[in-house]
């Protein structure tokens, strides 16, 4: 014995007939249901028209910078200068520790130059990539010289 359950139906705008709900009444019947439970209330820029972004510079990549930065990426080349950066804000770091410690024991200062060594490898690493990856000879660093950063180092152990 058969079932003859029909599929649901309904009368569409135009009067015809609908068999099973549409994809655009879902979506409609979604979006009323988040607006019943207030979920696109207190929204930034709620009433107002949205920012523009100021891509100015970006000439004919303003599109492929606005994907990149809303999917929260940047290109290599911006990428590998921000691990610059952190990585020079962190010799910068053990520099300012070493000038505010007082006088520290011979075993402390050999280890924080050995970890100063490490650091100004890595940091001309980090160059060597960011200077491969930029377009132009704008975005480029020097490297680091190893023995006048701890040379640096030094003299800010002896202040």
């Amino acid at each position: 014995m058969e079932s003859s359950s029909k599929p649901a139906s309904r009368i569409d705008e135009h009067g015809q007939r609908q068999v099973a709900p549409t994809w655009e009444s879902l979506v409609e019947r979604q979006i009323r249901e988040a607006m019943e439970a207030g979920k696109f209330s207190g929204l930034p820029f709620q009433g107002e028209p949205l920012p523009k972004e100021d891509d100015t510079y970006a000439g004919e990549w303003a599109l492929a910078h606005h994907v990149l930065r809303n999917a929260g990426m940047a290109p290599p080349w911006i990428e590998a200068d921000k691990d610059v950066r952190a990585l020079l804000d962190r010799q910068q770091a053990m520099i300012t520790r070493a000038s505010s410690g007082g006088a520290p024991s011979s075993f402390a200062r050999q280890r924080d130059r050995a970890a100063l060594e490490e650091l100004v490898l890595a940091v001309n690493a980090a160059v060597a990539r960011l200077n491969a990856e930029a377009p132009t000879d704008r975005q480029h660093r020097r490297p680091l010289v190893l023995a006048e950063e701890l040379a640096r180092h030094d003299e800010a152990c002896r202040r």
